[in-house]
């Protein structure tokens, strides 16, 4: 009976919000099925060109009561994939994780501060990119300040897509208290209760939640997980979360969702 089924569920993004840590929490409910890799479908204009059948076969095997999940945080941000994805299936369920902008910015310059260093490679100081020297304003041109402006691509999902369809993942407390939020998905996706404490233990060493399928299997994420941010000066901080302050709270006007971010 297995089949190889498109998403009826996606996570769009954020990235760097926990998009891979909410895919592998999810997939511990065994009505849930995941992509393992990101398929970059809806966001690559040759993989698009290669047709929704090109797609499905990226897909893992399941069987038909099962829902089939994907996730590429970029998604989230590039401007043709909310039409692509209504013109695939228009009642998808969408995910999107989130971070405190500031902290999901910081966060986005260290993965990419870590690839660079890897090739030996110099890259600028955090602050150079997030501020701009000529007018000492936040650069918005700068990516990782552009990607933490969540209203502003979320208002773009609207044009296709009710807010109904959207579910709101508070990434800072799936870190901190993953059940709760673990819980909340599974309401949103319909899916019988099947997640609980047993699942999700805490790995001192590591400073996060692994994984507890069963009495055999455990599973902790990748090392890359939770890198040490580099230090930034505080006073960009501050302009940065003050350059932030109004779009989050347009985003809680939309979503419905409250955080507590400065």
């Amino acid at each position: 009976n297995l089949v190889q089924q498109l998403p009826r569920a996606i996570i769009i993004g954020v990235r760097k919000g926990g998009t891979r840590a909410l895919l592998e929490m999810l997939n511990l409910h065994p009505a849930v099925v995941k992509a393992s890799q990101e398929i970059h479908f809806f966001d690559n204009d040759e993989n698009y060109a290669k047709g929704i059948e090109w797609y499905r076969k990226k897909m893992p095997f399941s069987y038909p009561h099962q829902i089939t999940i994907e996730k590429s945080p970029a998604y989230f941000i590039t401007e043709e994939v909310p039409e692509r994805i209504y013109k695939m299936n228009s009642s998808i369920k969408l995910l999107i994780i989130v971070r405190e902008p500031t902290t999901r910015a910081i966060s986005d310059y260290t993965q990419v501060l870590e690839g660079k260093e890897r090739k030996n490679k110099t890259y600028y100081k955090f602050e150079k990119l997030a501020i701009d020297a000529n007018t000492c304003e936040v650069n918005t041109k700068y990516k990782a300040v552009r990607t933490s402006i969540y209203t502003k691509h979320l208002e773009r999902w609207l044009k296709y897509f009710p807010i109904e369809q959207f579910h709101i993942v508070d990434g800072d407390r799936l870190i901190t208290e993953p059940l709760p939020e673990l819980q909340l998905v599974e309401q949103f996706l319909n899916l019988p209760p099947r997640i609980s404490q047993y699942n999700l233990y805490f790995n001192a060493t590591r400073g996060f939640y692994c994984l507890r399928f069963n009495i055999v299997f455990n599973k902790c994420l990748a090392g890359s997980k939770g890198r040490i941010h580099p230090e930034v000066d505080s006073s960009v901080i501050t302009k940065l979360r003050k350059f932030f302050h109004p779009f989050n709270q347009k985003f809680y006007q939309i979503t419905g969702r409250t955080f507590n971010w400065p």
